[in-house]
């Protein structure tokens, strides 16, 4: 089943539309409080240390009302509650909002005691943060940065209603902190910034607390990609040109490892063949480690046998290693007319990003281009900090530039690509995906080479059977498998073994 998330500002009309057919704001936050509430209990059970003392810590608007409410339910059921309020008056930021919280609050009648400001009278076993909803969309002041890291520095375990404050819903930016949640539950739909950007560092586990039917007018912005894959069984009369053949072009007389590690990623995620052109001085390199993989000489080449390799194999995955000198752009500009004009599926990677922001030109659809936030930036004409502020923004808009596939490496690696009819989204022929596995260890040099591997193999040998943002996915979870035993010190050239487990072993396709 997919799973779709949302921008915060349709998410916020979706709710109007169902308070404009008669149905009670403070019943849907009734029921959210209570949904939440009989959740947070049955998570009690599985937190090491027994659950005694709560604090809620309570903002403005309806998060706050969210916040007075599941206070409310967890003293009912026993629990020793106390709730935090912002101070009246201590920041710009409150008037209205904090009337009608405390409007919330009188409604409520609460029985509970009440601190103003957030000076802990105790070390609580859980903190509730209902801080900021969704609407937050401007850096925080000095007041709130204070609150948000004094709640942070407590030990007991932390939650978050509908998104850790301080977090944008839409970019996972924090502005410029945000709480660190061990749980969220976000409230009607799934946020985008939950999942992307910095938002895996702050959100935790993320439940849904789905409440309302999902009307018409509702669009999701972008899709979760499920970690359940499985690749097809191989058929028992299959050989090595059943199974597509990968060349793999880089190889600056500087850098021989980027070819290496995409090739062999190519072979361990499950291609027939492999090729490496390169420079001549890797050779031995390579035979050494890997003597099924085939090479040739990138300085003994021209046009005609570029056209000719071209048409030998299944995929290309070009600019691992390249260099960025001038021997580097004649190389490019020897290959790219052709690899582009042939159509053949072709992997852009590394330096080929590089020499394409110097000249722009348009993909075919069967191009995959795969650039971390530096060089998208560069592509784009634009800083990193722009890139990551927005990287949904981002990715479309290097697909609107240069046409073709996308993928944005990073936290939360992003996929654009062209889906068929029955998959379009919001009548869009191309709809973003999130990859939601993978972890901090996967940040070392190497590991865009290896996806660039398993991107040109996999498409080898399945061409439309497999989208790209489960290509995504696998090279995710074979980081996951290999950080098992630690994140610290994971390799690149390490990933061979976990590649090969992940598309053996993975689970049913969805």
């Amino acid at each position: 089943m997919r799973q779709s998330v949302y921008h915060s500002q349709d998410i916020q009309a979706w709710e109007q539309r169902w308070f404009s057919q008669q149905n009670s704001a403070y019943g849907l936050m009734q029921q959210a409080a209570w949904t939440i509430t009989r959740r947070l209990i049955n998570s009690f059970n599985v937190i090491k240390n027994p659950v005694k003392s709560i604090a809620v810590c309570c903002g403005t608007g309806n998060n706050a009302g969210d916040g007075y409410l599941v206070a409310k339910y967890l003293a009912e059921a026993g629990f020793k509650v106390d709730i935090y309020a912002a101070d009246r008056g201590a920041s710009e930021s409150l008037n209205l909002a904090y009337q009608e919280a405390r409007v919330i609050e009188q409604h409520i009648d609460l029985q509970l005691k009440i601190y103003s400001g957030f000076n802990f009278q105790q070390n609580y076993d859980v903190y509730i943060d209902a801080l900021f909803g969704i609407g937050l969309n401007r850096d925080l002041n000095q007041y709130w940065q204070e609150i948000i890291q004094s709640i942070n520095a407590q030990s007991g375990f932390k939650i978050s209603i509908d998104i850790p404050s301080g977090l944008h819903a839409n970019t996972g930016q924090p502005l410029p902190c945000a709480i660190k949640a061990d749980a969220t539950y976000s409230i009607l739909a799934l946020k985008a910034g939950l999942f992307t950007g910095q938002g895996k560092e702050y959100a935790g586990t993320i439940e849904t607390v789905s409440l309302i039917p999902i009307d018409h007018e509702l669009k999701p912005i972008a899709q979760l990609s499920s970690s359940q894959i499985k690749l097809p069984q191989r058929q028992a009369f299959g050989h090595k040109g059943s199974y597509g053949h990968v060349l793999i072009v880089g190889g600056h007389a500087d850098m021989g490892g980027a070819v290496i590690m995409a090739a062999e990623a190519a072979f361990y995620a499950g291609a027939g063949k492999v090729s490496i052109v390169c420079d001549a001085k890797h050779h031995a390199s390579i035979l050494a480690r890997s003597p099924n993989i085939m090479v040739r000489d990138i300085n003994g080449i021209v046009i005609d046998d570029i056209k000719a390799l071209i048409g030998q194999v299944d995929t290309v995955s070009f600019g691992m290693g390249l260099g960025r000198d001038e021997w580097a752009e004649g190389i490019y500009q020897d290959w790219i007319g052709a690899l582009v004009d042939s159509k053949i599926k072709l992997v852009l990677d590394a330096d080929a990003l590089w020499f394409l922001a110097l000249h722009p030109q348009k993909m075919h659809e069967q191009c995959f281009l795969t650039p971390h936030p530096g060089e998208a930036a560069k592509l784009l004409n634009t800083t990193v900090k722009e890139v990551e502020s927005d990287r949904l923004l981002t990715i479309q808009a290097l697909q609107e530039k240069y046409k073709g596939q996308w993928v944005l490496k990073g936290a939360g690696s992003l996929t654009l690509q062209t889906l068929k009819n029955e998959l379009k989204l919001n009548n869009q022929k191309s709809v973003p995906w999130i990859c939601t596995a993978g972890n901090a260890g996967m940040g070392t040099g190497g590991m865009g080479d290896v996806l660039a591997g398993m991107i040109a193999s996999l498409k080898a040998q399945f061409d439309d059977e497999i989208e790209l943002h489960q290509i995504v996915t696998l090279h995710a979870l074979a980081g996951d498998y290999l950080a098992h035993q630690g994140m610290r010190g994971l390799q690149a050239h390490h990933m061979n073994q976990a590649i090969y487990h992940v598309v053996n072993h993975s689970l049913e396709m969805k």
